[in-house]
């Protein structure tokens, strides 16, 4: 099994987790063993902020100093209308931060007047493809840098969509010549609101494009998988996980718990768990 096999020349980081507000002291003061640290993007889009001992930006850059770190975006509305003023302010993070890729989501967030504050599915069309082919060549020429693309967890579909959602994401990659983030969380709970099998949706995304993936916990509400962040990996996703390293080789991975945010030694086991699992999946186990 290869140690990499994206075509984008990125190393792999290892296991991560993400960058929150609970553990920001702890982290730059204590610099507690982690591989990587993925951070939203839109946390850190601010104009000056290096406020020794209370902004973001200080914190980010003594996190950086210490750890690699990437960028991860929430609302970036690439099948919507692309904010030139949020591009402008990725950009100017992007350049100070030199990360080895940036993220965000194959989605629309609203519209030019209303934003909706959560990452909506697309229907699958070649129309839509050809729509968000064209914002990701804009994105990539401004940040001249690998972008990947992540699928989004969904719970509605379209009528109009003609693919398979792995269809879909995948002509948008060939198509843009972009990288992917694949949420293998993401891929469970939507296997589950739609009916479909997870590994297939697996078993049919570019292997050569696959830069980093998520993992995280969600939850259930009146029988739908609701992709909430708020608790451990659950045992589907991690055989899910095994799966996809065994397919796919050594790739970056990152934890994500963005709610019920756990003290950093539980954040820490998870991330082992990751580490262990991975390992076993690399040596054939």
């Amino acid at each position: 099994m290869p140690d990499t096999v994206s075509k984008f020349g990125v190393p792999d980081l290892g296991i991560g987790v993400g960058f929150r507000v609970p553990h920001y002291g702890h982290v730059v003061d204590d610099h507690p063993p982690m591989d990587w640290f993925e951070v939203i993007s839109e946390n850190f889009m601010i104009a000056g902020g290096r406020v020794a001992g209370g902004s973001p930006r200080y914190f980010l850059d003594r996190l950086r100093a210490h750890y690699p770190v990437v960028p991860h975006g929430v609302s970036m509305n690439l099948a919507g209308p692309l904010d030139p003023e949020h591009l402008d302010g990725l950009a100017a993070l992007v350049a100070d931060l030199d990360p080895p890729w940036i993220s965000d989501h194959l989605c629309w967030t609203g519209t030019a007047h209303t934003r909706v504050h959560d990452l909506l599915p697309v229907p699958y069309t070649p129309a839509v493809r050809d729509h968000v082919v064209a914002r990701i060549d804009q994105v990539q020429q401004r940040l001249g840098r690998p972008f990947a693309l992540e699928n989004v967890s969904s719970y509605l579909g379209y009528r109009d969509s003609v693919m398979a959602e792995w269809d879909f994401l995948a002509s948008v990659a060939e198509a843009a010549d972009c990288a992917l983030l694949l949420d293998v969380n993401n891929v469970f709970v939507s296997s589950v609101n739609h009916g479909f099998a997870p590994t297939e949706f697996l078993d049919h995304v570019p292997v050569d494009r696959v830069v980093q993936l998520h993992l995280a916990g969600h939850s259930i509400r009146e029988g739908y998988r609701i992709d909430t962040h708020d608790g451990p990996v659950c045992d589907e996703v991690w055989a899910l996980y095994a799966h996809t390293i065994r397919r796919l080789g050594s790739v970056s991975t990152l934890i994500e718990w963005d709610d019920q945010i756990p003290e950093f030694p539980r954040l820490q086991a998870e991330a082992a768990a990751a580490r262990t699992l991975r390992d076993r999946a690399l040596a054939g186990v």
